[in-house]
């Protein structure tokens, strides 16, 4: 074999390995994908089955799990947007959270598997009759009714209701209300407390609203796009409260 023939056979093999390689490298680390979304994970890597810790934890994840299959019609968060709010609710040590929007519950469960460890309670509201009786039963099956008040009617009117410090407020309802929530609950929100607000992507979003949680000095906002929807979260700042005197 010519000298020729055997270099180009030989850096063919070099080349191959190099790919290969490369290959293997890939898969232990985080593909830079660029654009709003930033990091994925390359594939394979998964964020890990929900593990429950107890058997009340346990109860609620059969109630979700059974739910994941009944989306048809429900307008639920997807679940991971679902494990976001029980991150976010366990971490502040939430006691009093608000839902605007409770469909049938689900979003309402992941916060509720947080305040069973802080030892809070949920207060929900949903227009649609029908709706609201599906999430009482829901959360009875998952055994947190008796931390949940579900209140029936239109929230413009309903939230009044709240009189008490807001640990942590979640917005999921009509898009077009989502100012007038913000504005009548911020009050009550506590100073590093959070408002989180589903489905704010490019389109959906109320520009009103974006504008008022991203321009007011006394908050500081985070927008997390998802697969499917966006979420702002919102917090509270605890130094510009005590520079107004609160």
């Amino acid at each position: 074999m010519d000298r020729t023939k055997t270099t180009w056979i030989i850096g063919l093999a070099v080349c191959g390995l190099l790919f290969i390689g490369a290959g293997l490298v890939a898969q232990d680390r985080p593909a830079y994908r660029g654009g709003p979304r930033g990091f994925r994970a390359v594939a394979g890597i998964q964020e890990g089955q929900i593990q429950p810790s107890s058997e009340r934890e346990a109860r609620i994840v059969a109630v979700l799990q059974r739910l994941d299959g009944q989306r048809a019609g429900m307008m639920n968060v997807p679940q991971r947007d679902g494990r976001i709010l029980r991150i976010l609710a366990e971490s502040i040590g939430a006691k009093e959270v608000v839902e605007i929007g409770t469909s049938n519950g689900y979003s309402g469960l992941w916060i509720c598997m947080a305040l069973m460890s802080t030892s809070g309670r949920l207060t929900t509201f949903e227009i649609d009759p029908g709706r609201a009786a599906m999430a009482r039963e829901n959360f009875r099956q998952a055994g947190v009714d008796q931390i949940v008040k579900v209140v029936e009617g239109d929230a413009h009117q309903t939230v009044s209701q709240i009189d008490r410090p807001i640990d942590l407020v979640f917005i999921d309802a009509d898009k077009p209300g989502y100012l007038d929530y913000l504005q009548k609950l911020l009050p009550l929100v506590r100073p590093g407390g959070l408002i989180v607000a589903h489905n704010v992507s490019p389109g959906t979003a109320d520009p009103a609203f974006v504008n008022a949680i991203t321009t007011n000095p006394a908050l500081e906002t985070v927008f997390l796009p998802q697969d499917t929807s966006g979420m702002s979260i919102t917090l509270k700042k605890r130094q510009a409260q005590a520079q107004q005197g609160q």
